[in-house]
């Protein structure tokens, strides 16, 4: 990657190929992708938007327990994950990462299930090197250098790509797992989806650094500060990253700006702590719309593709969440069974009360008090 020092994060610098006019600014940065490429980037991104936006009528109306949408989010998602080698490469993920979920081959129904409360629909198919979503913040940057590690020490080729926000990296557990990877040169690459807010705390109110981007330097990591509603410089900056770590130089951190066009989680309302006016000012730097116009500059799409997509899409995401209704219910073993090989004692005394509570307050299952 020799193009980090032009993109130094200590002078703020930004790696852009394309405008919010989807107009190619930086042409000698253009990565090769094939037309055929860009589509199916541009679909998964159109996808996970509308995925998010029936997500959102279906939680209101009470048929999904909670869910994080990834809206305003997806060039980085898609750009970072359709870099990686399917079967090679791993993803560990946040729970705000839908559109990467689905770039790496998690049916849509499953991640419906999961939000449903289904422990199954954290289950990757086979071949699909994308691990379940990790609510507790920041752990995933440890799970990905555990599985960096394991590649290094089985002299695999396999690189680990993991994800966080901005509020993520504030975790101690964030750096720790940035200070392992480069003691041990390992294949990692670490990302924080800068979307300007942790739930409700800005940035200003979260770090002084300039940037995220500088907060691998303490480590001796390099890093690279890149506008994440760009597709093409996501993908850019993702495929020279994946690249540089597989080829033995160590982890290396990007971070990806971009904004949280959505609310928190679906119990979240961001107008309570956004200032007036913010999201009509970042809603013209939409990814989908960028994205969607260079397309049409291209001579490879139109509104009617455009329509057609749209309504493929929306008939696929209903079915798949009719068929995500049928697996809603799971033995309650299943909340136990899956965080080790074998249950440990601790665990099957906690199964063990579970049952006995439920056996006494039976209406607890069927929403009573």
């Amino acid at each position: 990657m020799d193009y980090l020092k032009k993109y130094d994060p200590l002078k703020n610098k930004v790696l852009q190929i394309l405008d919010k006019d989807g107009k190619i600014v930086n042409p000698t940065m253009v990565p090769n992708l094939k037309n055929k490429d860009l589509i199916e980037a541009y679909k998964i991104m159109n996808l996970s938007r509308r995925q998010d936006d029936f997500q959102n009528k279906a939680q209101r109306q009470g048929r999904l327990l909670s869910f994080l949408s990834s809206t305003g989010q997806e060039a980085c998602e898609v750009g970072y994950t359709i870099a990686l080698k399917k079967g090679l490469d791993w993803f560990a993920s946040g729970y705000r990462n839908n559109a990467a979920w689905l770039t790496m081959g998690m049916p849509i129904h499953k991640i419906m299930m999961y939000w449903m409360g289904n422990e199954f629909g954290g289950q990757s198919p086979e071949g699909v090197n994308s691990l379940p979503p990790n609510i507790i913040i920041g752990s995933q940057y440890s799970q990905a250098v555990g599985i960096a590690y394991a590649e290094k020490l089985r002299k695999g080729k396999g690189v680990a790509v993991t994800t966080t926000g901005d509020g993520g990296s504030s975790e101690g557990e964030t750096y720790e797992a940035m200070n392992f990877a480069v003691l041990h040169n390992l294949p990692v690459v670490f990302i924080i989806e800068n979307n300007k807010y942790a739930i409700s705390t800005p940035v200003r109110l979260a770090t002084k650094s300039m940037n995220f981007a500088v907060k691998g330097i303490a480590t001796g990591m390099p890093s690279i500060k890149v506008d994440g509603n760009d597709f093409l410089a996501s993908y850019k900056a993702s495929a020279d990253a994946i690249e540089y770590a597989r080829k033995g130089n160590g982890p290396i951190l990007i971070e990806f700006d971009t904004y949280r066009m959505g609310a928190h989680s679906s119990s979240d309302n961001p107008d309570v702590y956004r200032p007036k006016g913010e999201y009509e000012e970042m809603v013209k730097f939409d990814p989908l719309v960028r994205m969607k116009k260079y397309l049409i500059s291209l001579n490879i799409w139109d509104e009617k593709k455009q329509e057609q997509l749209d309504k493929e899409q929306s008939d696929l995401v209903r079915s798949e969440f009719d068929l995500a209704e049928k697996k809603k219910a799971y033995p309650l073993e299943d909340i136990f069974k899956y965080t080790y090989e074998k249950m440990t004692d601790d665990l099957n005394d906690q199964l063990a009360e579970a049952k006995e509570f439920i056996d006494k307050y039976p209406q607890v299952l069927k929403g009573g008090h």
